[in-house]
């Protein structure tokens, strides 16, 4: 049996001058997962997935991805880390004066792909969300749900085994919402492992999938 692909054990996390996010939190993520990461704002769903892409550092305990301890990496290390991981965030960090093009190939160009193979690669992922007709727009001329599938996009296109994905439906309406989990849902059928932090319970209330909440600096299965 294969490792788990993340894990933690003891991870605490205070901020000063006495603000505890959490404590001792023990979590094993399998490969290929699909995971909710639920629990009201202001919970420590953020600062839970920040930690497992050393945005930030725990206060206390560990954290292993695919049975490397975060803890002895580098900061010159931690970008090699990140290569292994696609982050979608709520309000998209996309570059405003960049076309949707742009902001997805930078992806690949920071791990060095050749430009024909990047240019491919970029123009196959934007196709297959849906936005394959609007690689030379920017931003402020899409709609948030547009955005957002460019930010999914900039994510998965170096194909990362793990997505964290941070409230990435939040500011969305329903119709747009639906769309994007759908395209997770594809994601993890290909064989992503997937963390899924919303406090959106009409997204997990009649899924298969695993629910771990979030709850006064504890996780509850």
């Amino acid at each position: 049996m294969e490792p788990p692909i993340i894990r933690m054990e003891g991870v605490s996390k205070r901020f000063p001058p006495d603000n505890q996010a959490f404590s001792d939190v023990n979590l094993e993520i399998e490969k290929g997962e699909f995971v909710f990461l639920t629990g009201p704002s202001g919970s420590g769903k953020s600062t839970l997935l920040r930690l497992m892409f050393c945005a930030q550092r725990p206060s206390s305990g560990n954290i292993w991805i695919e049975g490397v301890d975060l803890s002895t990496l580098t900061n010159s290390q931690v970008p090699y880390l990140r290569r292994k991981i696609g982050v979608i965030f709520q309000d998209f960090k996309l570059l405003p004066n960049h076309t949707v093009f742009d902001n997805v190939v930078l992806s690949l160009e920071v791990i060095g792909l050749k430009r024909e193979q990047a240019d491919r690669r970029v123009k196959q992922v934007l196709a297959g969300v849906g936005l394959g007709e609007k690689t030379r727009r920017y931003p402020p001329q899409l709609s948030g749900g547009e955005q957002q599938r460019v930010a999914i996009a900039r994510a998965v296109v170096n194909r990362p085994p793990i997505i964290l994905a941070d409230e990435p439906t939040g500011n969305l309406d329903r119709e747009r919402t639906d769309e994007v989990m759908v395209l997770m849902e594809e994601l993890n059928a290909r064989g992503a492992t997937i963390i899924f932090a919303t406090h959106n319970d009409r997204l997990y209330s009649n899924t298969h999938r695993r629910v771990i909440k979030l709850s006064k600096g504890k996780l509850e299965f």
